[in-house]
């Protein structure tokens, strides 16, 4: 199986996204044909589709793509995986990092893979909750790993530009599978990424 990364755009969803941009500006009292915003709505259409293209990708090809028979049995770790998402509820971005650990049962992955997978679930409308389990459940399922553990540290602007604006909140949410369940595993998987979860 392969998948393809595209940065191409849709001529009909890019004109839509522009006419909706467009009302937008009209409603909150801006003058959409000023110079400084004629192209807003063309490029603010285009950098949509970027950030929720995750709609259209699947985690199990990606990782299905780099999948390689070896004996190794211990934890493999990728940590501070840059991640940025848009909040469900408000369409605002939050953003920080994961920390992805599984230990292989016969099957390894190409590194690369793991931080591709957030990034198919990131580029999606989410809540930070669900976005970990989706990236667990993936790698889960494909590789049938003696287990999985996820960490996502994130800033939400929803939190920072707005409501009850804490400039300093961070938010981590967890998910663990198999051996990663018993506590002396995770532990190790913790004490590795330098992380104490309180």
């Amino acid at each position: 199986m392969s998948y393809l990364r595209s940065e191409e755009y849709s001529t009909e969803i890019t004109d839509q996204l522009k006419e909706a941009f467009e009302s937008v500006l009209d409603l909150v009292g801006e003058d959409k044909d000023r110079e400084g915003l004629i192209k807003t709505p063309e490029r603010a259409g285009k950098a949509m589709q970027f950030l929720t293209q995750g709609y259209t990708q699947n985690a199990e090809e990606v990782l299905q793509s780099a999948m390689f028979k070896e004996d190794y049995s211990e934890m493999v770790i990728v940590k501070d995986i840059e991640l940025y998402s848009l909040c469900e509820h408000h369409i605002l971005p939050f953003f920080g990092k994961a920390h992805i650990a599984y230990i292989p049962n016969g099957y390894i992955v190409g590194l690369s893979k793991l931080p591709r997978v957030v990034d198919i679930y990131a580029r999606r409308l989410q809540v930070q909750e669900r976005l970990t389990d989706q990236i667990l459940q993936s790698i889960d399922k494909t590789l049938r790993p003696l287990g999985v553990a996820v960490v996502i540290e994130a800033r939400h602007m929803c939190m920072m530009m707005r409501g009850v604006q804490k400039q300093n909140s961070v938010t981590t949410t967890s998910a663990f599978t198999g051996e990663f369940q018993r506590v002396e595993t995770r532990n190790e998987f913790l004490n590795l990424i330098g992380f104490k979860l309180h």
